[in-house]
Order: structure tokens, then C-alpha cells, then sequence
């Protein structure tokens, strides 16, 4: 009886050691107390962030996740457009606005490529031998006008006059919501008109209304001017700059000391 159950505790012993050495070992550690995460992720080539609660960037917020970093992008800028003529004879001139020198015509259904845009107002440049600037609400456009890259002011510039100056000095008071523009005074010859409808100066004016900067390019042939609807509320403050113009191209410009809202 004692040999038979030696014999027996022995094939027990035998039996689990076998056990043991035949069942493979995990790779993953043992969780320790308390961990609801027991194994590791594999390593991946893709970027990781690691944080514990969202990170704030800006106005955008990062939470912890896979992948590449996000990044702010601005919004699509596009170098050109194609567009059609839509009206009869259409001006294009040098500068953007009705108001400066006449380069020359386009006719209607014309194939024109547009290149760039003024900062607030609807008037885009044409690309060309001899760029000049014409009304966007006279094209069909194919695409978004506002996409095009801003280059007035800024790279496109007016042609320089060659006999005239701009003014030396400008001033202007405020009346409410109008403002009165002074400067002074440069006679032009009277070989130096385009036409007779070409004004001696042109005003460019930036100025607030409903919470937006709206430029305007205003003519005269007197030294002064007054601007209406220059209101508060805007982000960038309302501003405005005086050239003499003549058939050749422009004098100046002069800025104008813009009077604040009170």
C-alpha cells in the first residue's frame, strides 16, 4: 500500500512539471494591482500626442489621439481665374475703381484670366501685356473672385506722372458720421486732361459702414472732398490717401490724418 501511493504522488509531479515546460510564455507582463490596461501597444511609424485632457491652440482645440499633428491652414488663395465679359464694352483701367485713367476696351463674351483683387471693393485685375482693373459685376466669373490673391494695394501699382507731384499736405475734420478732406492745391494744364470727364484728383478711401472696411475711389477737381458714411465699428481703423492725376499717371499719394470717431 505505501509503495502504491508513492508510486502515484510521483506520476503527479511528473505530470506538472511536463505541463509547465510545454505551455509557452506570454511576452505581456502581468497587470499589476489595480490596472485596467494590461497590454502594450504595439510601435508604429504614426506620430503620437500624448496628453492627459485637451490642449488649447489658438481657437482650436487638440485632444490626444493617432496620427499626424493638425496644423491651422489659411484660407485657399487662388492665382488666377478664368472669366467672360458680360457687358458690351467693358473699361478697363489703371487703377480699380471708375474713377482712374482709361487703358482700353473689352467687348462682350471676351476670354479674360483675372490675377488679383483690392481689399475691399469689387473691382479685380486682368491679366495681360497691359494689366489693368475692371468691375467684377460686369464678368461671369468661374469661381469665387474673393479667392484671389489681394494685390491693391500692394504689388499693383498706379503708373507715375512724370510732370506732377501729388500734394504736399492733407487734413480733414469730422462732422457726425462725414468727413472733410483738405489738401493742397497743384493746378494740372489743361493738355494734361484725359477727357473731359477726367477729375484732377482722385481720393481713395477706406472707410467703416455696418461693421465692414468698404473702399471707394472718389474724383474732384477741387481740393477738397467730403466723405459720407464713415462710421464706428470697425476692426481696422478708416483711412484714406489723395493723388493728382493726369493723362500721364498719378502725383503723390499724400495720406490723410484720418479724425477718430469721438
Amino acid at each position: 500500500m505505501r509503495h502504491k501511493l508513492l508510486f502515484s504522488a510521483l506520476l503527479i509531479t511528473t505530470s506538472i512539471a511536463c505541463t509547465l515546460l510545454s505551455t509557452p510564455r506570454s511576452s505581456t507582463p502581468p497587470a499589476t494591482q489595480g490596472s485596467t490596461n494590461t497590454a502594450i501597444p504595439p510601435l508604429t511609424d504614426t506620430a503620437i500626442v500624448l496628453a492627459s485632457s485637451p490642449t488649447s491652440i489658438g481657437s482650436e482645440v487638440l485632444t490626444a489621439t493617432a496620427g499626424p499633428l493638425p496644423t491651422r491652414t489659411a484660407a485657399p488663395t487662388i492665382e488666377s481665374l478664368k472669366a467672360t465679359v458680360t457687358a458690351d464694352l467693358l473699361s478697363c483701367r489703371y487703377g480699380p475703381g471708375a474713377e482712374y485713367l482709361y487703358l482700353y476696351a473689352l467687348r462682350k463674351t471676351a476670354n479674360i484670366e483675372l490675377i488679383g483683387r483690392t481689399d475691399a471693393n469689387r473691382w479685380v485685375w486682368v491679366d495681360g501685356k497691359d494689366k489693368c482693373w475692371v468691375n467684377a459685376e460686369f464678368l461671369d466669373i468661374q469661381g469665387d473672385p474673393m479667392s484671389l490673391p489681394i494685390v491693391y494695394p500692394g504689388i499693383a501699382k498706379l503708373p507715375v506722372s512724370p510732370y506732377y507731384p501729388g500734394p504736399s499736405w492733407a487734413k480733414a475734420t469730422r462732422k457726425g458720421e462725414n468727413v472733410e478732406v483738405y489738401w493742397e492745391a497743384v493746378p494740372i494744364s489743361p493738355g494734361k486732361y484725359e477727357d473731359e470727364n477726367m477729375h484732377q484728383y482722385i481720393v481713395e478711401v477706406w472707410r467703416c459702414e455696418g461693421g465692414l472696411i468698404h473702399f471707394e475711389t472718389l474724383g474732384t477737381n477741387f481740393p477738397s472732398i467730403t466723405v459720407e458714411n464713415d462710421q464706428a465699428g470697425c476692426n481696422t481703423l478708416s483711412h484714406g490717401k489723395v493723388f493728382v492725376q493726369e493723362k500721364h499717371g498719378y502725383g503723390g499719394p499724400v495720406e490723410i490724418p484720418w479724425p477718430a470717431h469721438p
